[in-house]
């Protein structure tokens, strides 16, 4: 007979990974979208990637990978019964989501100080690929943003709870969860990054 306790985490790590997959399927969708534009207006999407500053992306990847790694560690240690290293692992964690968000500010408000934004008339003057090309840009990295918001806040209240005591070696299934969607955050930017940074 199986033990309540084991069932629910069952469930709970069941939820979670059935949950990733609608987010795999909001993010695959746009990927499509993606690809059926660039072989409709290749030019104009080389053209538009040009215009991205290549830099701050990769800063962002870089920050996005060093607070998955710290997630990991910060699972680890919760296993491990080091609450305190865990936290400060976690608040690693939530430090680059901020720096990552800090960047992506950046990076919108120089865009659209030039005026490159969906609907604005620098965008419709010029080719129609190089006006899609943005509008899936601002669309793809703004829902990733809202993720990183999210995940931040998530593994924020997740820190109160390994500050408090109730999430610990023996029960760190929240942590492993957020952690979870805090890796398919990453995994996400991974693909943005060079779809449309690096496009050539």
């Amino acid at each position: 007979m199986s033990h309540p306790e084991h069932n629910d985490i069952f469930g709970a790590k069941l939820g979670m990974w059935l949950f990733l997959f609608t987010e795999l399927l909001l993010f695959g969708g746009l990927f499509l979208l993606y690809a059926v534009y660039l072989k409709r207006y290749p030019h104009e999407f080389a053209t538009g990637g040009t215009r991205l500053d290549w830099v701050l992306g990769s800063v962002n990847t870089v920050i996005l990978l060093t607070s998955s790694l710290c997630a990991a560690m910060a699972l680890t240690a919760v296993q491990r019964n080091q609450s305190r290293r865990a936290v400060m692992l976690l608040g690693g964690t939530i430090a680059c989501a901020a720096g990552f968000l800090v960047i992506k500010y950046i990076e919108w408000s120089a865009k659209i100080g030039h005026g490159i934004y969906p609907g604005s008339e620098h965008l419709q003057a010029g080719p129609p690929g190089e006006s899609i090309f943005f509008s899936l840009y601002f669309l793809s990295t703004g829902i990733h943003g809202l993720h990183v918001l999210i995940g931040a806040a998530l593994l924020g209240w997740i820190t109160v709870k390994v500050n408090g005591g109730s999430v610990n070696a023996d029960n760190y299934i929240l942590l492993e969860n957020g952690a979870l969607y805090w890796h398919l955050v990453d995994l996400i930017w991974i693909f943005i990054f060079p779809l449309y940074y690096l496009i050539l």
